[in-house]
């Protein structure tokens, strides 16, 4: 066994399944392996079939006694519960086993804040956490039960307890965290107005986590940009994106968009991170396209498609337009699409099926462009200039009173040049050029 390995803590993964759920093992795998991603290593599990949690020690006492065994016998470090845990749940378990207890909301939080990089990120991380433990704040030292009373303390009335003081240096916490966060939100939205006054649509590649997006966002760079420099971090583990990344890809015919990448979702994530992530989550709201992308190789990924849809009906974002993008399609697993949606097959890591994808995004956002001639003034370059930088010109030539432009415009566009589309000119859907 290496060195790393004797340093991970020893973990016994507890649940209940309520009611029977078809997802259970899955569920179970999936905390195994975030424990895996927060350098626990899980040696054993012990789960039981309830109707209900226990109200006091999540499982029933019969399986308390089970845990116990084995923790003695395998020298378990660590608990690691399937759900999450009410602050008296905590304290109940903790007594009864006298080994720390984790479960799957605070394992998530841990490995959030692991990967955190940017402020904006540590800071919402930071939130979450504290979010979730207020109401978990108990007492270290019984005097802390005690009122604080003597001098310095009498517009207190009765005083305060210790207990109230630590919450209350926490809700500080949080207020002052959120209005850090308010400033930041508002330099985001001030980028994200340049960008929408580029007229590139947006596009948002959505979905659960490790099903690939990073992997398609690094593909549409390398295919239209020929850069390393504009790459995000991919890696086959969960959370491996905490931080969005906006790249402007242009396509071959010169159209451009927006590719905003973004956090995974995951089956019970901890509304405390889904709060706390809203800011960065806008990003998907202003999307004009949603790519949701799923790993097909997964043979659980029509529950990761119902996890990802209940998640953006949460951030209000279920209304906006979406391609289902079926990813690892090399992988060995039967592939069976039953969707009427719009959808494509596509390998990200072998690049296989991105023509169908461009096709169809191309299709969704550029079937309103219009084409037309414009006559812009020699004084009013800096329309050329845009043009051109968007690639949506197609032909030029110089008259006495100034450029005549062919050009394919879109609808913002279109509204914004109407006043230099030629008279005598003409406007032809896409379909006719």
């Amino acid at each position: 066994m290496t060195e790393t390995a004797l340093e991970k803590e020893r973990a016994l993964v507890v649940g209940v399944n309520l009611n029977q759920d078809i997802h259970f093992e899955e569920s179970i795998e999936e905390l195994k392996n975030l424990a895996i991603a927060c350098n626990i290593e899980p040696v054993g599990e012990v789960v039981q079939n309830l109707k209900r949690f226990h109200p006091a020690h999540y499982v029933g006492t019969g399986k308390i006694d089970e845990i116990r065994d084995f923790i003695d016998r395998e020298e378990i470090d660590v608990l690691i519960v399937e759900d999450e845990l009410t602050p008296s749940q905590i304290r109940n378990m903790e007594k009864l086993l006298n080994i720390e207890i984790l479960d799957r909301t605070r394992l998530i939080l841990d490995i959030f804040a692991s990967r955190a990089q940017t402020k904006e990120a540590k800071m919402q991380v930071e939130i979450a956490r504290l979010r979730y433990a207020l109401p978990r704040l108990r007492s270290t030292n019984q005097n802390f039960g005690h009122q604080r009373g003597g001098a310095g303390t009498t517009n207190r009335g009765a005083g305060e307890t210790k207990q109230e003081l630590k919450r209350r240096k926490v809700e500080d916490k949080i207020v002052e965290l959120e209005q850090e966060l308010k400033n930041i939100s508002l330099n985001r939205q001030i980028r994200r107005k340049k960008r929408a006054n580029s007229g590139a649509p947006i596009v948002a590649l959505v979905g659960y986590t490790n099903a690939g997006k990073s992997t398609i966002m690094n593909a549409m760079v390398s295919r239209f940009m020929q850069t390393e420099e504009k790459l995000v971090f991919e890696k086959d583990m969960l959370f491996a994106t905490l931080n969005t990344s906006v790249r402007q890809i242009k396509f071959a015919d010169g159209k451009s968009i927006l590719l905003s990448d973004t956090v995974g979702f995951i089956n019970k994530l901890p509304h405390h991170l889904v709060k706390a992530f809203r800011s960065t989550l806008e990003e998907v709201l202003e999307a004009d396209l949603l790519l949701h992308v799923i790993d097909v190789s997964n043979p659980n990924h029509e529950k990761h498609i119902q996890v990802t849809k209940e998640t953006l009906s949460y951030i209000e974002a279920d209304h906006l337009p979406q391609i289902f993008v079926y990813n690892k399609i090399d992988r060995p697993h039967e592939i069976s699409v039953t969707t009427e949606e719009k959808f494509v097959k596509l390998s990200a890591k072998k690049e296989m099926g991105f023509k169908d994808l461009i096709d169809l995004i191309s299709k969704e956002l550029f079937s309103d462009y219009q084409t037309c001639q414009l006559l812009i003034p020699f004084d009013q370059g800096q329309i050329i200039a845009y043009l051109k930088n968007k690639g949506l010109i197609q032909g030029m030539s110089y008259e006495e009173t100034g450029t005549l432009v062919n050009a394919t415009l879109s609808e913002i566009d279109y509204e914004k040049y109407q006043s230099y589309i030629k008279a005598n000119g003409y406007i032809t859907s896409p379909n006719d050029i």
